[in-house]
């Protein structure tokens, strides 16, 4: 049983990859999170896997994550949210500059 789901039911749940906001108002914070599709946008996840901060300045780190873990989940067939798409083409492209 994981996250209060049996394992028989796991093959059959529809898993998302997409943003969970956090912060405070006029001040946006996203948790890039692995979600089961019918659970609310800030609700339960199955499991976090970076975070995107809109407001960074400066040295602060605006996008942040786990490839391995993105990797992952992308093979066992999670499907990204159009908006999580163009932050990892975004983090891709700043990741290839920064080599």
């Amino acid at each position: 049983m994981l996250c209060g789901v049996p394992s028989t039911l796991w093959e059959y749940i529809m898993v998302v990859i997409r943003l969970a906001r956090g912060g405070s108002k006029h001040r946006p914070f996203f948790n890039i999170v692995v979600a089961d599709k019918r659970v609310r946008r800030d609700g339960r996840f199955i499991e976090r896997i970076g975070f995107y901060n809109p407001i960074a300045k400066g040295g602060e780190e605006g996008l942040r994550i786990m490839q391995d873990r993105l990797t992952h989940w992308v093979g066992v067939g999670a499907q990204a949210s159009p908006t999580v798409e163009r932050l990892i083409k975004q983090g891709a492209s700043a990741a290839a500059k920064a080599a």
